[in-house]
C-alpha cells in the first residue's frame, strides 16, 4: 500500500466507521477505484458490525451484562478504528482484526 492509496482513500476511510450506510457508501464507491486502504478499513468495519449484533443478541437472550460488556468492547474496537483511519494507518482491530481480514478478503478486489 503506497502513501498515496492512503491519502486518496482516507476520506472513505474514516465514512466507513460512520454507520452501517458509511459502511455501505465506502464499500460501493472503492468498486471501480480498488483502493487496498479503503477496503481494509471497509473489512474492520463489517467485523465490526458483526461484534454489534453479536453484543445485542448475547444482552437480549443471553446475559444482560455480558452483551453490554461485549458491546463495550465493540465500541471501543470501533474508536481504535476511527482514530486509525484517521491517522492513515491500517493496524488491525486487537484479537479479532486477522479474522476479518480473512472472512471478508473478497472485499476490495
Amino acid at each position: 500500500m503506497t502513501n498515496q492509496d492512503i491519502q486518496e482513500g482516507k476520506t472513505l476511510g474514516i465514512v466507513a466507521y460512520l454507520t452501517f450506510i458509511g459502511l455501505i457508501i465506502s464499500i460501493f464507491q472503492n468498486t471501480n477505484k480498488k483502493n487496498p486502504f479503503i477496503a481494509f478499513h471497509c473489512r474492520q468495519m463489517l467485523g465490526l458490525i458483526l461484534m454489534l449484533i453479536f453484543s445485542n443478541v448475547t444482552e437480549k437472550y443471553v446475559n444482560s451484562w455480558l452483551g453490554t460488556a461485549c458491546w463495550c468492547i465493540t465500541f471501543a474496537f470501533w474508536i481504535y478504528g476511527l482514530i486509525n483511519a484517521s491517522k492513515g494507518e491500517t493496524k488491525l482491530t486487537p484479537y479479532l482484526g486477522k479474522l476479518f481480514q480473512d472472512w471478508f478478503a473478497n472485499i476490495g478486489k
